[in-house]
């Protein structure tokens, strides 16, 4: 009985600060600069991102390396329908985008999750890297590395063309983007916590054993990629207005290893680490890249520094610091 109660005052202790924090989050814009609230906004696509990256590597046990692939296909598919096609309803943009990564993500994971660790990642960096040669060759279509402009989506059926576009984005557009990553992140941890995501760990832990318990285990990779791929687009569409520009290198290997440097940084062992990881790696990225042009060599010693002392990620430590806590008490 008092372990029962311990675990759900931890929830309620754990509920009430993840309230808390949504809630700073939310009212951020009223009392930090509009440069800040910028790099929020931004955090929100990449946490929608990494989100379903850790489905697929902290939970199914599958690192991808070209995930960038399937933001890009979300972020031109905003610039498209707003620039080609002037559909400019953001809810439209948002269902088609997750309709054409998840058609994608099922043709390349059929191929992909055949293979396993090294073989899985070098295929997804392979089909990331095809969808770049594309994005650049294919001038007429995508703009090559010009890029394609995104033109200002309509939220909610609202044309709010008349506000200014700084004051759009950390106004209007932050609010839209926080719900939309609440939302999807209220479903994620619904699918995490589910007999789905539960195959998917023990998969992840002992494919061989899974499968002989009646598991199809490339079945349940293939939902994962897909799942994965989803979620990545809606990152990359929510991005585009955002930046108001999409060019080939979204797409490119490095911006897949982003990505995967935010989800280690975080700690892909525990929900909440990806998107830890992310806001970390947004800020201190920025706070670097004002002070050296070797920025990356930083965030490399960062990274290897993280996998060498607390391979568990910032996520880790803090779960390690409070039951160390709870020991003393």
């Amino acid at each position: 009985m008092n372990l029962q109660q311990e675990l759900r005052s931890s929830m309620k202790v754990r509920a009430a600060l993840v309230i808390l924090i949504s809630l700073f989050i939310l009212f951020l814009p009223l009392f930090a600069s509009q440069y800040v609230t910028y790099l929020m906004l931004t955090f929100f696509a990449y946490a929608i991102m990494v989100l379903g990256l850790n489905l697929l590597f902290g939970y199914t046990g599958m690192l991808s390396f070209g995930h960038a692939f399937f933001m890009a296909v979300g972020a031109y598919t905003a610039a498209f329908l707003t620039g080609k096609f002037s559909v400019l309803y953001m809810e439209v943009i948002l269902v088609v985008a997750v309709i054409i990564a998840s058609l994608l993500a099922a043709l390349v994971g059929l191929v992909c999750v055949r293979y396993i660790k090294i073989y899985f990642a070098m295929l997804t960096l392979a089909f990331g890297m095809l969808f770049y040669s594309f994005l650049l060759k294919f001038y007429y279509l995508t703009g090559g590395d010009e890029g394609m402009r995104v033109l200002r989506p309509y939220l909610l059926g609202f044309n709010l063309s008349e506000i200014p576009k700084m004051q759009y984005l950390t106004g209007s557009y932050y609010i839209y983007c926080f719900f939309v990553l609440a939302l999807l992140t209220f479903i994620m941890w619904k699918i995490v916590s589910s007999p789905f995501g539960l195959c998917l760990k023990a998969i992840r832990d002992n494919p061989e054993k899974a499968e002989y318990l009646g598991v199809s285990v490339k079945k349940y990779r293939w939902y994962a990629f897909i799942l994965s791929g989803a979620y990545a687009a809606v990152g990359g569409a929510l991005l585009a207005p955002a930046i108001g520009q999409v060019d080939p290198g979204l797409t490119y290997w490095t911006h897949s290893g982003t990505l995967v440097f935010m989800t280690l940084l975080g700690g892909f062992e525990h929900f909440f680490g990806p998107l830890i990881g992310g806001i970390l790696y947004i800020f201190l990225q920025d706070k670097v890249m004002s002070l050296t042009a070797y920025w990356r060599l930083i965030f490399g010693a960062i990274l290897a520094f993280v996998v060498i002392v607390a391979p568990g990620g910032v996520a880790g430590v803090i779960a390690t610091l409070i039951k160390r806590e709870k020991r003393k008490g």
